[in-house]
């Protein structure tokens, strides 16, 4: 396998003002790997006409910008379709050629296949030159891509790379007589390259999960006529139907119907949410029992899906400090091992250590047994199936420096509402107090109806409740707005005015004493509820009382966030304090820290950071921005189909679900415990292999065996993160 040296995201960028210009996004076949994409940076990047190339390895794309009066998208796709890289169809993904069709498979089975008929003629007593010559043959089929790739990048990018260390060690091989084991390395190592392209193709298998999610063509009605048509045509505003058991082709709203829809596919969720006329679907959601018509909110390049795995491919490309240290140290790594194998073939005859033969013989073993492809893969890879595996359930990760700093959290602070609580106040209890002259779906029907006119949150919250209970408001007249108070109206049925409001209304302006309820009012309130009065002039009739609900599965995932390392979860809200500890101590809370303004939360986060280093921030996206900014990982939370949520936040939860946190921490210190165990691997490889060199207790067939087996077997290992 190759050095990732970065180069994949590197850009080459132009002059011109972006009203000249046009752009060109294209998925191409194989794109395996950095050096792939330094080959197209260097056949592209200084093209007549392109201004911006941007090379994506791990998504397999390419993106140019270019001047229309000198350079064209057919021509360009023409250029690609020449180095090797044919485009694609917009919305697939390239797969790899079948074995049988697959040049470097070729190559390498043909090489394998000359290596054995050389063994067993060598073992028949054939002519050593014939033997020989097979061997070579062998050796120049089997190294011809790594060996051409090695060149390019010596004289082409000024580097040495691990292809470079295979090529000096396989040619120094068969010079000293050794065809055999040269041959043996470039048929081994040819191996690894081929199976580089299905390594890739593995990891791209969750953003291919994503992209099939949505389908091929959508049943759209324009006019008086309905026409299937490919998803790709579907526009903002038209008008799409989904019948039972049929995907959503692109991000909408319910016209007519009521259905079940499946959402699990983009937001994780395992429950069927009800969608009816006025709710948003998501495009690639799957449509349950009944059928739906929708209009179109956005084109099929712009929904949910869409954004969702442009963000995985972007994120793929972004790398963790631990990945770009281990690129930093292969570019100097490499050099170093390929120089002391030189100045051990030429020292150590010259201090009379060893003959010329042994000590080429022993460095040639060294430069094989020092190569560090096993070491860097490792991150990659690792890191590349995380973020799949992490998009393909629900959670959408930036990028790889996030998954590591997701791991090394310890402080986690929610926003209360909307994170904790639903967002929305509800109605938690109806009392009737003593005394009252109506009964309590009376009094919920008045209430209901004078709160009809108000547009408090706490008025559709009484709204919302009576609905559920299926109370018609009572018809009202005269409404009258109490400033920070309540309302007041006229009641068909009911003499004299009647009032909704807090208990100092009542007792402070209306003069009637709560005392008799002041026991109910102080228990409701000490539960963080708002405690509402619904009485006359002359008396009160009961209290309704009011809070935002809790959402049923934060405890669990507050006790499930303590139980994988998380010592501090804080609570951060503009709610007054009575509120916010009741909420506290209903969830598992640790810290409280109410009343306050964004800034207030933002200083909150700095001063959690100071005390703690690693935060981790949860709110919507929007309001939370600054303190969303502070955290070390900033998280939003339901931000399916929200455009600013994706966009600020380090992690967007695509669903309204605590626990996806608590998975999304689980999934990044997963990552780093397989890296952990890659990259030790890695290093216990690389080192008894050159203790083993110097000290000439391996061959060369033992080294490269060791060697291949490693890179195999960290491969394997980073992608077992492809399992949820």
């Amino acid at each position: 396998m190759s050095e990732t040296s970065g180069r994949g995201v590197k850009e080459t960028v132009g002059t011109v003002q972006a009203g000249d210009e046009e752009r060109l996004d294209v998925r191409v076949a194989n794109l395996d790997c950095e050096r792939d994409a330094a080959k197209i940076q260097r056949a592209l990047g200084d093209a007549p006409g392109v201004t911006a190339l941007t090379v994506f390895p791990k998504a397999a794309q390419v993106s140019l910008r270019f001047r229309p009066d000198a350079a064209s998208a057919d021509a360009l796709k023409d250029r690609l379709r020449d180095l090797g890289f044919p485009p694609q169809a917009s919305a697939t993904l390239p797969e790899t050629p079948r074995p049988w069709k697959n040049p470097k498979v070729i190559t390498s089975a043909v090489s394998g296949l000359l290596l054995l008929v050389g063994w067993l003629l060598a073992r028949a007593g054939a002519a050593e030159g014939v033997t020989t010559g097979i061997f070579v043959a062998s050796l120049l089929i089997g190294g011809y891509y790594f060996g051409r790739e090695a060149l390019e990048e010596l004289f082409l990018e000024r580097e040495v790379g691990i292809e470079l260390l295979m090529t000096v060690a396989a040619i120094v091989a068969t010079a000293m007589g050794e065809a055999l084991e040269g041959a043996m390395l470039a048929f081994l190592y040819s191996m690894s390259e081929a199976a580089e392209g299905y390594t890739g193709e593995k990891t791209r298998a969750a953003v291919k999960a994503l992209m099939d999610l949505a389908p091929k063509t959508a049943l759209v009605r324009r006019g008086s006529t309905e026409t299937e048509i490919p998803v790709e045509e579907v526009r903002a505003g038209d008008v799409f139907i989904v019948r039972p058991g049929q995907s959503m082709p692109t991000d909408g709203e319910v016209l007519v119907g009521q259905s079940s829809v499946d959402q699990a596919p983009v937001t994780g969720e395992s429950v069927p949410v009800e969608k009816a006329v006025g709710d948003t679907v998501f495009a690639g959601t799957i449509n349950g029992e009944g059928s739906l018509e929708v209009r179109a909110t956005k084109a099929f390049a712009e929904n949910t899906i869409a954004r969702v795995i442009h963000m995985v491919e972007e994120a793929q490309e972004r790398k963790g400090s631990s990945e770009r240290f281990i690129e930093r140290f292969g570019k100097r790594y490499s050099p170093a091992v390929l120089a002391i194998g030189i100045l051990m073939a030429g020292l150590l005859p010259m201090m009379d250590a060893m003959t010329w033969s042994e000590a080429i013989t022993r460095a040639t073993v060294f430069i094989v047994a020092a190569a560090p492809c096993a070491l860097v893969i490792s991150i990659p890879i690792t890191l590349v199936a995380t973020l799949g595996t992490g998009a393909r359930m629900g959670v959408l990760i930036k990028g790889g420096v996030f998954v590591e700093e997701l791991a090394k959290v310890r402080v986690v602070a929610l926003d209360k509402t909307g994170t904790i609580t639903h967002g929305a106040p509800g109605v938690m209890d109806v009392l009737a107090l003593s005394g009252a002259t109506l009964p309590p779906e009376r009094v919920l029907a008045v209430a209901a109806g004078i709160e009809s006119r108000s547009q408090h949150p706490l008025a559709r919250a009484v709204m919302r409740h009576a609905e559920a209970q299926r109370v018609a408001p009572a018809t009202i007249a005269e409404f009258r707005s109490l400033t920070g108070a309540g309302a007041a109206a006229r009641v068909e049925g009911i003499e004299g005015e009647v009032f909704v409001g807090s208990p100092a209304l009542f007792e402070s302006e209306l003069g009637i004493s709560l005392a008799h309820a002041a026991s109910d009012i102080a228990r409701l309130q000490g539960a963080g509820k708002t405690v509402i009065v619904v009485g006359d002039a002359r008396s009160a009739w009961a209290l309704l009382a009011i809070r935002d609900n809790v959402r049923p599965n934060a405890a669990a995932a507050i006790r499930a966030l303590h139980e994988i390392g998380v010592r501090t979860v804080a609570m951060l809200t503009g709610d007054n304090p009575r509120t916010a500890q009741a909420i506290a101590r209903e969830v598992g809370i640790d810290e409280v820290h109410a009343d306050l303004k964004p800034e207030d939360k933002a200083r909150i986060i700095r001063e959690l950071r100071a005390r703690n280093g690693h935060v981790l921030m949860v709110g919507d996206g929007v309001n939370d921005a600054p303190a969303l900014a502070e955290a070390t990982v900033g998280v939003a939370m339901g931000a399916a189909g929200t455009d600013v949520a994706l966009e600020t936040a380090d992690v967007a939860l695509m669903a309204d679900d605590l626990e996806k946190l608590v998975y999304a921490l689980r999934l990044a210190q997963r990552n780093q415990r397989i890296v952990r165990q890659n990259l030790a691997l890695s290093i216990v490889v690389i080192a008894v292999l050159v203790v083993g060199a110097v000290l000439g207790r391996f061959t060369l067939p033992v080294a490269v065996l060791a060697h291949e087996m490693s890179e195999f077997i960290v491969i394997a290992s980073g992608l077992r993160m492809l399992r949820a």
